[in-house]
């Protein structure tokens, strides 16, 4: 009922969002592209995957109804290369672009390069990545909201002498991550303040070859944590459901 009355108010959907969608390109690969797929298929809608050369015999490609090579095994020329990735959609017919998680997934220019060529992108408009898809971002909008943080370095740097410099300004231990990053990718846990530039170092690496970014920073460890989250979705439509917790911690 609450979701009728939210339709009955509802402005009109943007252009983009509001044509049906036809055929989903998935820009990116493993479980989350399959999930993705079987969704599409159960809603009568045709699926392209992509895929690099290292990948072609990947359970996504052979899931999808379409699958279009983008390039080399490294993810930075392949599931990162944005005019690629649009190139397949245009090549394919695909009206729409999902995601899926990592990659470019909070790349607020991947989803304005997106719309921008006339495509749906299948998230959150540009605005919304852009505030909250680097964790550097979302600490200062928390902050100005007066809404407490894990103590942590304010600014980021891809210099691995700098960041352990400004680590060892705050207790240990430490997590050295990658703003840009999400899944545990360009985390680094340290114990040892003589470790902290190589922890640094690997994870400004591993940053840049999984989002493209390559800026971290450092947080304090806090140990035996709680990971609760709270959902929300929003569509198109301006319908809006409360998913209440979720204790990720289990």
């Amino acid at each position: 009922m609450a979701t009728k009355r939210a339709q009955s108010k509802s402005k009109p959907a943007s252009r983009s969002h509001a044509r049906a969608v036809t055929k989903v390109l998935v820009a990116n690969r493993g479980e989350i592209t399959v999930r993705i797929m079987r969704a599409c298929r159960e809603l009568g809608i045709r699926t392209v995957a992509v895929f690099s050369e290292a990948d072609r015999e990947s359970l996504h490609v052979l899931h999808a109804d379409e699958a279009v090579c983008i390039g080399p095994p490294s993810p930075l020329e392949s599931y990162l290369k944005i005019d690629a990735l649009l190139e397949a959609a245009r090549a394919t017919g695909a009206n729409a672009i999902h995601p899926g998680y990592g990659f470019l997934s909070e790349n607020a220019a991947f989803a304005e390069r997106v719309e921008a060529a006339g495509v749906v992108f299948v998230g959150p408009p540009a605005s919304a990545i852009r505030a909250m898809g680097t964790k550097l971002g979302s600490r200062a909008i928390m902050h100005k909201a007066g809404v407490p943080v894990v103590p942590g370095t304010e600014s980021g740097s891809n210099d691995a002498a700098q960041v352990a410099a400004s680590a060892r300004k705050m207790p240990g231990p430490w997590f050295v991550k990658a703003s840009a990053g999400g899944g545990g990718k360009g985390m680094r846990l340290v114990t040892d303040a003589s470790q902290l530039e190589a922890a640094a170092r690997a994870a400004i690496s591993e940053a840049k070859s999984s989002f493209g970014d390559d800026t971290v920073y450092v947080e304090r460890m806090i140990e035996r944590p709680r990971h609760v989250e709270f959902q929300v979705l929003a569509d198109a439509h301006h319908n809006i459901v409360h998913l209440f917790e979720r204790e990720c911690s289990i």
